[in-house]
């Protein structure tokens, strides 16, 4: 049987033990040039700083996950710096980028564990040079031991915010201000729910309160309004709770209102979705053991839905466990029931999570028309609006045909950025739920690939 896993993070790293576990040898692809996902990034070798100066709390978690992958790694078909830029169901086919080389290989099964990404509200400024995302920022200091600037601004809403915060002033780099889009009140509103999930609440209090006992500046409920500067960041312009504006100076500034499914596979493979309106994401349809309605195809991870590292883990050997039992192999019964029990549980923490730090729908649906919202193309915010109402070109419906009026989604990342907010604001302009709008269609490649050149 020949079984392919997409993504060697968390879910790709458990689903691949348990396969191995059963005597499979899967070929085991990853884009990057090595595994643990970006939650758990290995930095290069010879990197000094050690695994708790790099993850934190997670150090052990991390520590293991790497251990598991070295083990992993000689028993598959391991091939990292690897990019499926296709998937064709019906022939069971992925189509690969390797060192500039395409290849296509077949499958029986294939896992697809692709990982998240951030989800971005564009703001005027937020094209400047200095301005990244919570997960960029990340991959800096964890790759290459670099800061995103000396004096950072962290803005957005969600756990990787006060965790990119807190791990930038512990590296030593100047926090300027952490800005969260969402009040306090709501995130003490979802406090019962976030009982579920005991260990990763106290560890964000433990952030929180460890940024505020170092006088970093710290502000809830925020409204962003522009960041400043000419040929790089020069200060970032926000509305507190009450209103009142405030300058803060810095060179750079790390955003992000919480994670979007890398999915595109997931659509290559003509798998339906379905819009959850509690995490405001689009997302495969799957049931709780990975399994879809596509023979042959599993989902696992964040690409399946934003659940976090910890559920990525137990998700991905999950699915793993449906696919060799959909093969033929007995799983542990025991170790089913513990898997399906787990899942549950952090189902229902991570729904109170979302709760706490809801995506700010009306912020990205109100942003201003001169707002850059698909950098790719240059597409404003102001021309998306008029493809939903204007002749000779609108009214656009849903988001494929305002694609097809203006090219917003067009681009390098083919709508992976700007897609959420372009959504929210065609939504607003329609008068009609996000929902309604539908989602960009997925198409190969997933993402840009080098094209031979015609020779005479």
């Amino acid at each position: 049987m020949r079984v392919a896993v997409v993504g060697a993070g968390p879910a790709g790293v458990r689903a691949v033990e348990q396969l191995v576990r059963a005597g499979l040898a899967p070929i085991w692809i990853d884009e990057a040039s090595d595994g643990g996902g970006r939650i758990y990034q290995r930095p290069p070798a010879g990197f000094r700083r050690d695994a708790r100066a790099l993850y934190g709390f997670e150090a052990r978690r991390a520590t293991a996950l790497h251990a598991a992958l070295g083990a992993l790694k000689p028993r598959t078909d391991w091939r990292p710096d690897t990019l499926v830029w296709n998937l064709r169901p019906k022939a069971r086919t992925l189509d690969l980028l390797h060192d500039g080389a395409q290849q296509a290989i077949g499958y029986d099964a294939v896992l697809l564990c692709t990982g998240a990404m951030d989800r971005v509200i564009p703001l005027p400024g937020w094209t400047r040079p200095g301005v990244t995302t919570l997960g960029a920022a990340q991959i800096a200091l964890k790759a290459q031991g670099c800061a995103i600037g000396r004096r950072v601004v962290f803005l957005g809403t969600g756990p990787l915010l006060w965790l990119a915060a807190y791990q930038y002033v512990k590296a030593g780099v100047e926090v300027a201000a952490v800005l969260d889009t969402t009040r306090f009140a709501t995130k003490l509103a979802a406090a019962p729910g976030l009982l579920h999930g005991p260990g990763t609440l106290a560890k964000g209090l433990y952030y929180t309160a460890w940024l505020r006992a170092r006088r970093i500046p710290v502000a809830e409920g925020v409204v962003p309004l522009a960041i400043e500067g000419e040929e790089s960041v020069t200060a970032l312009r926000w509305l507190d709770a009450a209103g009142a504006e405030h300058r803060t100076v810095c060179d750079a500034v790390g955003l992000g209102w919480g994670l979007k499914p890398e999915a595109q596979l997931a659509d290559l493979a003509d798998i339906p979705f379905d819009f959850d309106p509690l995490q405001h994401n689009w997302v495969p349809r799957r049931d709780p053991t990975g399994r879809t309605s596509v023979p042959g195809v599993y989902l696992a991870g964040d690409g399946a839905g934003i659940g976090g590292a910890e559920v990525a883990e137990r998700a991905g050997a999950r699915a793993a466990l449906a696919l060799l039992e959909d093969a033929g192999h007995k799983p542990d019964a025991a170790q089913v029931v513990h898997l399906d029990r787990a899942l549950r549980r952090q189902a229902r923490f991570r729904a109170a999570l979302e709760r706490a730090f809801p995506f700010p729908a009306g912020l990205a649906a109100g942003m201003a028309d001169d707002t850059i919202l698909c950098r790719c193309e240059a597409i404003t915010a102001g021309e998306l609006r008029a493809a939903a109402a204007e002749p000779p070109t609108g009214p656009a419906p849903e988001v494929n045909r305002a694609k097809a009026f203006t090219r917003i989604g067009m681009g390098r990342c083919q709508g992976r950025v700007c897609g959420p907010a372009g959504a929210e604001v065609l939504a607003a302009a329609l008068g009609c739920g996000v929902a309604a709008v539908g989602r960009l269609r997925g198409q190969p490649p997933v993402k840009p690939i080098p094209m031979p050149l015609a020779t005479a």
